[in-house]
């Protein structure tokens, strides 16, 4: 697992700083000819999670001195985003994370596990025109999906999420924000009410690059005060290119958490993510 980290790892570093932006652009119909200001509509888009835009994200999250002995523990979310037109006035965004865990041993002698974890579901009805404002929300759904026990919950879940962000030139800003309760499932496993808060800022730059921060704080609701928070703080940078016609949003970064339980959490994570475009005209 190592060297998969270090070559992807490897290949974020390449497409940001090594590839040439080749400099196509987006318009409501699709890939168009290049223009400055196209591209930058393009990475709006990209940058707003409720944009009429399917989308592939791949990001990977590799966490340094993750549980008791201080191991590394990789997760790989494969993130398909995709909208459906509710009416003339409303989308429904559909948004599913499928994690790939590497779980590290927690004990001497114990061995590491790999396999999938338990898969997410979030429904977000918003508005086709948006004012100054852009929001989202519905339900998220938690599957008992993992491969092992030590990979997920064993526990259906349902809560309530929503998403709301402004975007302006150069900022983008905004926040995401969850609670997932356990409602069946396995009765010997520990229930579940866990709240995510992801909030987002964006800084655009010349040339499709911009920079970027967006920790993921959670707070684990049934444990004890002094091991219930994680809160990460850090950032990184990216870059809208484009393989043939094809974009794809490229972006690393680290987060280090000021906050974390005892004996679980990572004390750092360093975080790359591809996420690949895809036009509606390119399936036309």
């Amino acid at each position: 697992m190592f060297k998969v980290r270090f070559l992807f790892t490897l290949l974020m570093i390449a497409c940001l700083f090594i590839m040439p932006g080749l400099t196509a652009a987006f318009d409501g119909d699709g890939v168009v000819e290049s223009g400055e200001a196209t591209d930058e509509e393009l990475r709006a888009a990209s940058q707003n999670p409720m944009a009429d835009l399917i989308s592939l994200p791949i990001q990977n999250n590799t966490n340094f001195k993750y549980g008791p002995l201080e191991k590394t523990q990789n997760i790989t979310n494969i993130q398909p985003v995709i909208p459906f037109s509710l009416n003339k006035d409303w989308n429904l965004i559909t948004r599913t994370i499928m994690p790939l865990i590497n779980q590290p041993e927690f004990a001497p002698g114990q061995d590491s596990k790999f396999g999938l974890g338990d898969i997410n579901l979030s429904l977000f009805v918003g508005p086709k025109e948006p004012g100054e404002v852009i929001w989202g929300a519905g339900p998220i759904f938690m599957l008992p999906t993992a491969t092992d026990d030590r990979l997920g919950s064993k526990k259906w879940g349902a809560g309530p999420a929503a998403v709301v962000l402004k975007m302006g030139k150069p900022w983008v800003y905004g926040v995401l924000a969850q609670n997932i309760w356990s409602f069946a499932g396995d009765s010997d496993r520990a229930d579940v009410n866990q709240m995510l808060v992801q909030y987002f800022v964006n800084y655009n730059l010349p040339n499709g690059w911009y920079l970027t921060s967006a920790p993921v704080i959670t707070a684990n609701w049934e444990a004890d005060s002094d091991n219930r928070w994680t809160v990460p703080f850090g950032g990184g940078i990216g870059r809208l290119i484009f393989l043939g016609k094809l974009p794809l949003n490229m972006q690393i970064g680290a987060y280090y958490n000021v906050k974390k339980p005892d004996n679980i959490g990572p004390r750092w994570t360093m975080r790359c993510q591809i996420q690949t475009l895809l036009p509606k005209s390119l399936f036309q």
